[in-house]
């Protein structure tokens, strides 16, 4: 059995260095400077447009109202909130810390280039995602990478069967990454920091050689979840709305009272994330450096494995937005990715920094550092044990929100591949596969499901680079209507029933 888990893991670890490192990365970079370049840098020239007409209007009641004849929508901020659920999850903290204790504190740069050039690949993976989007047999829509690689990528010529299998391809990734890192993997973190931080004195009995203590919380989870999966998106939205805001502002929050603390040494911190960003030469006492490469592939491996973007993924509930105008939830896909990693992975970062865990001046983690415990550690230097159960509590959420937005994402997929009777069958082993996440011990699962999310991300970008001809085109009919007021057809649909019907709508300002 040993030598079996042996060649998995080493057939996995070669996958995931081939998909991640040689291939994966160079794509992933190469279609953000794309994606920037040929919307003429729009995170930065449009900036007060996309910052206005997102976090500027989330106490707009457009932004939150669901439209009768959408009964298979939600609203706006709904999307943004389900797709940060999914997103803002143990990347934003373990995945962090975890980079930085690899990486050295330069791999927070690199998180911060691929978040820059991320902000437009998820951009115009959202308006893709609208454009191909289409309504299923119960009235919700559908949308995706699948799509846009059928009928987007499909409609090239002779690139039909390409479109499709790609499509087919992206979808069986994202089951197989929906049932790992979006479901096992998040409820195991989970159990192993609520047991740590609340139930490490308790002595319990063991069930077929697991904690009683595993089992109690997987269940709890299992029940919870069912309550929120089974009720489909519209329950999951509702939740994400009430929950990720909070989460996120409270988490901000806590670190912001850490970095005051620490306030005399947050320049020394910026300048590490700066003198190291190129690597970390060797010093004396028989310490190794850090490569230029390893701080690099830390830092955008991470960064993608926060805000997703590339991967295609919150593309699957964007597309369930009420709104009309592909644009306009492309410039909420830019935000996400802002939210994300510019703000919460980033006050991380200061966190672990501040911890005394890496030494800022040569940039090396210091001996006996536990990457998984640091943040948590660190918040109890400050708040004491109270400052860990924040962090237990912390995980809790982001995981559990990052479960909810996966079980979408693979319903989605499903239902591409099998139809709805087919997702309605895939929540329900999702659910009861939670409780397999807080007794399973090891990382394998964890690791093979980080090459699946890989392995998703190859197929999208493909369909995102073929369609760049076609996001030009949006973002300039957009931007000449919105932005420079000119009186042109707006294009809103590939299907020429949707844009009948809402072409007139935009005009009269209905979004």
């Amino acid at each position: 059995m040993s030598s079996l888990v042996e060649t998995i893991t080493s057939v996995n670890d070669a996958i995931n260095s081939f998909v991640w490192v040689k291939i994966g990365l160079v794509m992933l970079l190469g279609t953000g400077v794309i994606t920037t370049v040929i919307t003429k840098c729009f995170q930065i020239t449009h900036l007060k447009h996309w910052w206005v007409k997102t976090i500027g209007s989330v106490f707009s009641k457009d932004t939150h109202k669901k439209l009768g004849k959408d009964s298979g929508a939600v609203s706006q901020f709904q999307a943004l909130c389900t797709a940060l659920a999914a997103t803002i999850g143990t990347g934003n903290i373990a995945g962090v810390s975890a980079a930085i204790c690899i990486g050295g504190p330069g791999a927070v740069f690199w998180m911060w280039i691929a978040a820059f050039l991320g902000m437009m690949t998820n951009f115009s993976e959202n308006i893709l995602g609208i454009y191909y989007r289409r309504k299923n047999s119960v009235g919700e829509w559908s949308g995706g990478p699948m799509y846009y690689l059928k009928d987007g990528l499909g409609s090239y010529k002779g690139c039909k069967q390409i479109g499709m299998f790609l499509a087919c391809l992206f979808s069986f990734f994202a089951i197989l990454a929906s049932f790992g890192i979006g479901n096992m993997g998040q409820v195991n973190k989970i159990t192993l920091n609520i047991k740590s931080a609340f139930f490490s004195d308790i002595v319990a009995s063991d069930i077929a050689g697991v904690s009683f203590v595993n089992w109690a919380i997987g269940i709890c989870l299992m029940i919870v979840g069912g309550f929120v999966i089974i009720g489909g998106l519209q329950r999951i939205a509702a939740f994400a709305e009430r929950v990720v805001p909070f989460m996120a502002l409270a988490y901000v929050l806590g670190a912001l009272i850490i970095s005051l603390f620490h306030i005399g040494s947050l320049g020394a911190m910026f300048a590490s994330i700066f003198k190291f960003a190129f690597g970390i030469k060797a010093v004396t006492g028989g310490a190794a450096g850090v490569a230029i490469s390893q701080v690099i592939t830390q830092g955008c491996k991470r960064g993608v494995f926060s805000n997703e973007a590339g991967l295609g993924s919150s593309v699957m509930v964007h597309s369930n937005s009420n709104v009309k105008e592909p644009v306009k939830q492309g410039l909420w896909g830019i935000f996400e990715v802002f939210a994300d990693t510019m703000v919460v992975c980033t006050m991380t970062a200061v966190v672990v920094l501040s911890s005394g865990a890496i030494d800022l001046n040569t940039g090396l983690v210091k001996e006996g550092t536990d990457d998984a415990t640091l943040v948590a550690k660190a918040f109890g230097n400050i708040f004491g044990k109270p400052g860990e159960w924040f962090v237990a509590i912390a995980v809790l959420l982001f995981a559990f929100t990052t479960v909810l937005g996966w079980s979408h994402y693979g319903s989605k997929a499903v239902e591409f591949l099998f139809g709805i009777k087919g997702a309605k069958i895939y929540r329900v082993i999702f659910v009861l596969l939670m409780i397999s996440g807080a007794v399973m011990t090891s990382s394998l699962a964890w690791d093979i499901s980080d090459t699946f999310n890989g392995l998703m991300m190859i197929p999208n970008l493909i369909g995102v680079l073929s369609l760049t001809p076609l996001v030009i085109k949006l973002t300039n009919n957009y931007v000449a209507r919105k932005i420079q007021g000119k009186d042109i057809e707006p294009i809103l649909s590939y299907d020429k029933k949707i844009q009948d019907e809402y072409a007139p709508l935009v005009k009269a300002g209905e979004e």
